[in-house]
């Protein structure tokens, strides 16, 4: 039996549900543990408020280390870029959509305000410091404030509260497809979701990608949980995430990195993209070896 580790929201367990399913079809028995984590418990607006980085996942690895479950599915951008060094990634999944999604009231739409198509002075919810930057940047006229809860919660605070709230495509795309009994309703048909340019509204590090998490001396574990793994995704994620620890950013910190395989290059593009002291620092980079991509991209960030 393999006891999969998640959190207990219905995007965690519908994540957690995926993976589950594809270890059945390969023969094993498999089992939910629902871990509360201080994120969790946590009533705070913002995410930055909450604590450093790592408030959604260590509960759970503190699980693992405990070996009250075997394997750890986490949402990969939740992840701190340093884990005990008894944990170990065994498997990265093919990511799912990249992009930061625009969910808004239908008569708040507007088709006229470029890569952020909402109305004028419209109100717009995130919790996110990236979000939010982004945000005031490409459209200054807007009031943007934070908001916390899962994504029906979020979605259903547009009857009132906001205009408009952005939250991950993939987390909206998992939740839609989701075969969970108490599976949530989303009530999008009378919204407008728009898929924010992931080039432009640059995403987190490692944004819709999962991360599957167990302990280093379980070798058999390892080697059953690499089936699953996507070697387009784990090197475009990597490199996303080395820049991240060159940054050495938390939460409260507003920074993104998208890398992506480049077919007119042969090779990897990596945009990234900080706020320091009020201004967008931003860099596209290009390459074929990761380190010196990332590289590049960081003392671009440094000099820009």
């Amino acid at each position: 039996m393999i006891r999969i580790g998640t959190r207990g929201s219905h995007l965690a367990r519908t994540q957690a549900t995926t993976v589950a399913s594809e270890l059945i079809e390969l023969g094993h028995q498999t089992e939910l543990v629902i871990i509360k984590t201080v994120g969790d418990q946590s009533d705070a607006s913002s995410f930055g408020a909450i604590g450093p980085t790592g408030v959604f996942v260590r509960e759970i690895e503190q699980a693992l280390l405990n070996e009250l479950v075997d394997v750890a599915v986490h949402s990969f951008k939740d992840l701190p870029t340093e884990s005990p060094k008894e944990l170990k990634l065994a498997a990265i999944p093919q990511r799912e959509d990249v992009a930061d999604a625009l969910i808004m009231r239908s008569e708040a739409g507007c088709e006229a305000t470029g890569s952020i198509p909402i109305k004028e002075g419209a109100r717009v919810g995130t919790a996110s410091a990236r979000r939010q930057a982004w945000l005031k940047h490409l459209r200054p006229d807007l009031i943007v404030e934070p908001i916390r809860g899962n994504v029906p919660t979020r979605i259903g605070r547009l009857n009132k509260d906001f205009d408009g709230v952005v939250l991950a495509a993939a987390g909206l795309n998992r939740l839609q497809a989701s075969t969970l009994d108490d599976r949530p309703m989303l009530a999008l048909d009378d919204r407008i979701v728009a898929r924010l340019d992931p080039t432009v509204f640059i995403p987190a590090p490692a944004q819709g990608a999962l991360a599957l998490q167990c302990r280093d001396s379980d070798t058999e574990l390892m080697s059953s949980l690499s089936i699953l793994a996507h070697s387009s995704t784990q090197l475009s994620v990597a490199v996303e995430r080395a820049l991240l620890a060159r940054v050495e950013g938390g939460c409260d910190l507003a920074f993104g990195a998208y890398c992506r395989e480049n077919g007119h290059l042969d090779g990897l593009e990596l945009i990234a993209q900080i706020e320091h002291d009020g201004e967008l620092i931003a860099t596209k980079s290009y390459g074929k070896e990761p380190r010196a991509l990332v590289d590049m991209a960081w003392e671009g960030l440094q000099n820009s």
